[in-house]
Protein backbone atom coordinates (compact mmCIF):
# COMPACT_ATOMS: atom_id res chain seq x y z
CA UNK A 1 0.00 0.00 0.00
CA UNK A 2 2.93 2.31 1.02
CA UNK A 3 4.66 1.98 -2.61
CA UNK A 4 1.17 2.56 -4.22
CA UNK A 5 0.85 5.62 -2.28
CA UNK A 6 4.21 6.59 -3.42
CA UNK A 7 4.39 5.92 -6.94
CA UNK A 8 0.91 7.67 -7.38
CA UNK A 9 2.84 10.72 -5.03
CA UNK A 10 5.69 10.60 -7.83
CA UNK A 11 3.48 10.34 -10.50
CA UNK A 12 1.70 13.38 -9.63
CA UNK A 13 4.83 15.28 -8.61
CA UNK A 14 5.96 14.42 -12.38
CA UNK A 15 3.01 15.61 -13.88
CA UNK A 16 2.99 19.05 -12.11
CA UNK A 17 6.84 19.89 -13.21
CA UNK A 18 5.48 19.11 -16.89
CA UNK A 19 2.92 21.03 -17.11
CA UNK A 20 5.11 23.90 -14.89
CA UNK A 21 7.71 23.51 -17.77
CA UNK A 22 5.00 23.74 -20.65
CA UNK A 23 4.09 26.76 -18.97
CA UNK A 24 7.57 28.19 -18.42
CA UNK A 25 8.56 26.86 -22.07
CA UNK A 26 5.38 29.50 -23.28
CA UNK A 27 6.12 32.37 -21.18
CA UNK A 28 7.13 35.94 -23.38
CA UNK A 29 9.57 37.43 -21.60
CA UNK A 30 9.02 41.24 -21.07
CA UNK A 31 11.50 43.81 -21.31
CA UNK A 32 11.30 47.47 -20.57
CA UNK A 33 10.82 50.39 -23.32
CA UNK A 34 14.39 51.42 -22.91
CA UNK A 35 15.48 47.99 -23.44
CA UNK A 36 13.28 47.61 -26.77
CA UNK A 37 14.26 51.14 -27.94
CA UNK A 38 17.56 50.05 -27.84
CA UNK A 39 17.53 46.79 -29.93
CA UNK A 40 15.13 48.73 -32.44
CA UNK A 41 18.11 51.73 -32.31
CA UNK A 42 20.90 48.61 -33.07
CA UNK A 43 18.77 47.76 -35.78
CA UNK A 44 18.21 51.38 -37.60
CA UNK A 45 22.48 51.85 -37.01
CA UNK A 46 22.70 48.23 -38.74
CA UNK A 47 20.63 49.07 -41.56
CA UNK A 48 22.47 52.26 -42.37
CA UNK A 49 22.21 55.07 -44.83
CA UNK A 50 22.12 52.35 -47.59
CA UNK A 51 19.14 50.33 -46.44
CA UNK A 52 16.62 48.79 -49.06
CA UNK A 53 13.26 46.66 -48.14
CA UNK A 54 13.03 43.44 -50.33
CA UNK A 55 9.69 41.69 -50.53
CA UNK A 56 9.49 37.98 -51.76
CA UNK A 57 7.38 34.80 -52.20
CA UNK A 58 7.39 32.06 -50.68
CA UNK A 59 8.00 30.96 -47.32
CA UNK A 60 10.26 32.88 -44.91
CA UNK A 61 13.18 31.57 -44.27
CA UNK A 62 14.05 29.43 -40.86
CA UNK A 63 16.42 31.97 -39.26
CA UNK A 64 17.85 35.46 -41.01
CA UNK A 65 21.09 33.20 -41.82
CA UNK A 66 19.50 31.10 -44.07
CA UNK A 67 19.71 31.05 -47.73
CA UNK A 68 15.82 32.98 -49.32
CA UNK A 69 15.13 30.94 -52.32
CA UNK A 70 11.86 32.82 -52.46
CA UNK A 71 11.58 35.68 -55.94
CA UNK A 72 12.22 38.87 -55.05
CA UNK A 73 9.64 40.79 -56.34
CA UNK A 74 10.68 44.25 -55.76
CA UNK A 75 13.47 46.23 -54.08
CA UNK A 76 12.66 49.42 -52.18
CA UNK A 77 15.25 51.76 -51.27
CA UNK A 78 14.64 53.12 -47.43
CA UNK A 79 15.60 56.67 -46.30
CA UNK A 80 19.24 57.27 -45.05
CA UNK A 81 17.86 57.14 -41.55
CA UNK A 82 15.67 54.34 -41.99
CA UNK A 83 13.62 55.46 -39.42
CA UNK A 84 13.25 56.82 -35.47
CA UNK A 85 12.65 55.15 -32.14
CA UNK A 86 10.65 55.40 -29.52
CA UNK A 87 9.30 53.45 -26.59
CA UNK A 88 10.25 49.93 -28.47
CA UNK A 89 8.87 50.65 -31.38
CA UNK A 90 10.32 51.63 -35.12
CA UNK A 91 8.56 53.89 -37.43
CA UNK A 92 10.25 53.93 -40.61
CA UNK A 93 10.80 56.98 -42.54
CA UNK A 94 9.65 57.64 -46.69
CA UNK A 95 10.10 54.16 -48.56
CA UNK A 96 10.42 55.07 -52.09
CA UNK A 97 7.45 53.63 -54.17
CA UNK A 98 9.26 51.44 -56.82
CA UNK A 99 8.26 49.23 -59.68
CA UNK A 100 7.49 46.03 -59.06
CA UNK A 101 10.39 43.55 -60.96
CA UNK A 102 8.27 40.29 -61.07
CA UNK A 103 4.87 38.85 -60.75
CA UNK A 104 4.42 36.83 -57.59
CA UNK A 105 2.55 36.32 -54.49
CA UNK A 106 4.30 38.28 -51.77
CA UNK A 107 4.57 36.52 -48.75
CA UNK A 108 8.15 37.95 -46.72
CA UNK A 109 10.53 40.71 -46.65
CA UNK A 110 13.80 40.74 -45.99
CA UNK A 111 15.64 44.51 -45.03
CA UNK A 112 19.15 44.39 -46.19
CA UNK A 113 22.37 47.11 -46.59
CA UNK A 114 22.27 46.63 -49.85
CA UNK A 115 19.88 46.74 -52.85
CA UNK A 116 22.36 43.76 -54.23
CA UNK A 117 19.39 41.27 -53.96
CA UNK A 118 22.31 38.17 -54.69
CA UNK A 119 24.12 39.24 -51.38
CA UNK A 120 20.82 39.54 -49.81
CA UNK A 121 19.80 36.24 -50.11
CA UNK A 122 22.43 34.10 -49.88
CA UNK A 123 23.03 32.12 -47.40
CA UNK A 124 25.97 33.57 -46.05
CA UNK A 125 24.55 36.92 -46.35
CA UNK A 126 26.50 39.93 -44.22
CA UNK A 127 23.92 41.95 -45.36
CA UNK A 128 20.60 40.51 -44.34
CA UNK A 129 19.46 42.33 -41.33
CA UNK A 130 15.88 41.58 -40.43
CA UNK A 131 12.95 39.42 -42.03
CA UNK A 132 9.22 39.02 -41.51
CA UNK A 133 5.98 38.32 -42.89
CA UNK A 134 3.90 39.54 -45.37
CA UNK A 135 0.21 39.62 -45.92
CA UNK A 136 -3.43 41.55 -46.01
CA UNK A 137 -3.79 41.81 -42.00
CA UNK A 138 -1.68 40.30 -39.15
CA UNK A 139 1.56 39.90 -40.71
CA UNK A 140 4.64 41.97 -39.75
CA UNK A 141 4.02 43.86 -43.14
CA UNK A 142 0.68 44.06 -44.66
CA UNK A 143 -0.79 45.10 -47.99
CA UNK A 144 -3.88 45.59 -49.88
CA UNK A 145 -2.93 42.36 -51.42
CA UNK A 146 -0.23 40.39 -51.85
CA UNK A 147 -0.48 39.50 -55.80
CA UNK A 148 2.34 41.70 -56.79
CA UNK A 149 2.43 42.62 -60.82
CA UNK A 150 5.68 43.23 -62.80
CA UNK A 151 6.13 46.97 -63.36
CA UNK A 152 2.75 47.75 -60.74
CA UNK A 153 4.18 50.35 -58.36
CA UNK A 154 4.55 49.10 -54.83
CA UNK A 155 3.86 51.51 -52.18
CA UNK A 156 4.05 52.01 -48.31
CA UNK A 157 2.44 54.56 -46.59
CA UNK A 158 3.31 53.78 -43.19
CA UNK A 159 5.25 50.89 -41.88
CA UNK A 160 6.39 50.28 -37.90
CA UNK A 161 8.09 47.48 -36.08
CA UNK A 162 7.85 46.54 -32.46
CA UNK A 163 10.22 44.77 -31.13
CA UNK A 164 9.07 41.49 -28.88
CA UNK A 165 8.25 41.87 -25.39
CA UNK A 166 6.24 44.48 -24.79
Amino acid sequence: MFMKRLKTALLSAVVSILALSAQMASATPQYTATHRSAVMTDLVTALGATANLMILTGAQPASVATVDAGTVLVVMPLSATPGTVSAGVLTFNAITATAASATGTAAHWLLCTTSNTANCVAVSSTTRIAQGSVGTSGADLNFSTVSFVSAATISITSWTLTENGA
